[in-house]
């Protein structure tokens, strides 16, 4: 499902005469259907770096990046919007949401954008805020006023409101009380049970036993240089 071939990385530092560092040359990975993988190695190594290639916010170098039929290293704008929209699916560590939007819509809109009915996208979103323990009373409330775990929590259920057959995990159990954490690594044992396919970053050792079938240390990905 995510297949990702003699990929490269560099970043040109544009405020230091256009210097070109190299941060990954030949990575290799693959990750079938109902498959988490973690992605490991210290800080800097790549992990980040990768998972935004394969989201498509980091342009490839070289090399390809398929996420089922599409190669995200090639695609244009529009395939990239209609990739995330339908098929990949990227739980971040942060919330982004547009001022005054209620929580409810912001959860629903996945839902909402590939054609699902209002009822049934509003009844899923409901039911992820319930059992992420965000109280009621929030849910006609923007989750900007919320606190960061609140934010967090709000930004999982969006994430796994869609049935994506590819997912991206950043920390997702990071800070988490030990309820709510229990309720986040069911919902990724959930989507590796309906088939998905996922990469993630977990540097919460227990929650990565758990839920991940390989680790995959992205150091080995780096330039020889700078190995």
């Amino acid at each position: 499902m995510i297949r990702i071939e003699n990929l490269s990385k560099t970043f040109t530092l544009h405020n230091q005469g256009s210097a070109v560092i190299p941060v990954m040359t030949g990575a290799n990975l693959s990750v079938d259907k109902g498959e988490c993988v973690a992605l490991t190695g210290v800080s800097g190594a790549g992990k980040s770096t990768l998972m935004r290639m394969i989201y498509g916010n980091y342009l490839a170098a070289s090399g390809h990046i398929w996420v089922g039929e599409t190669d995200v290293a090639a695609a244009n704008p529009r395939e990239i919007l209609e990739l995330r929209r339908h098929t990949l699916g990227y739980v971040s560590q942060f919330l982004r949401v547009v001022p005054r939007v209620p929580t409810l819509e912001v959860v629903a809109e996945p839902l909402l954008s590939v054609g699902t009915p209002r009822a049934e996208a509003i009844a899923r979103a409901e039911e992820l805020l319930a059992r992420l323990n965000i109280p009621q009373r929030l849910w006609s409330l923007s989750p900007t006023t919320f606190s960061g775990g609140e934010q967090q929590r709000v930004n999982i259920a969006r994430g796994f409101a869609h049935v994506y057959p590819a997912m991206l995990l950043d920390e997702p159990t990071a800070s988490l009380d030990a309820v709510n954490r229990e309720t986040v690594l069911c919902l990724v044992e959930e989507a590796k049970a309906r088939g998905a396919a996922i990469v993630g970053i977990f540097h919460d050792e227990a929650a990565r036993d758990r839920v991940c079938d390989r680790v995959v240390d992205v150091t080995g990905f780096a330039p020889a240089q700078a190995a």
